[in-house]
């Protein structure tokens, strides 16, 4: 997989395929989640499509929606 650096500008992702939760609202507050070649997988802010790409592993992503699963980052929306 080639090295891709945190914060490039997610217009720039060849062949990403950005999908948007069910859950997000029409007022802007979406995440977008893309799987890049070679297995990575892209998160921008849907209001900013050109704007920084952050950069995880697929392992990364599979221990953070774990999390979110068992309940560790609900301290974060009290």
């Amino acid at each position: 997989m080639a090295q891709v650096d945190n914060g490039v500008s997610a217009d720039t992702l060849d062949g990403a395929q950005w999908r948007k939760s069910g859950r997000s609202g029409g007022n802007g507050n979406c995440v977008e989640m893309a799987v890049l070649t070679g297995g990575a997988i892209a998160v921008r802010n849907s209001r900013f499509p050109t704007g920084p790409a952050l950069i995880y592993t697929r392992e990364e992503i599979e221990a953070f929606l774990g999390g979110v699963r068992d309940g560790d980052f609900d301290f974060a929306v009290k």
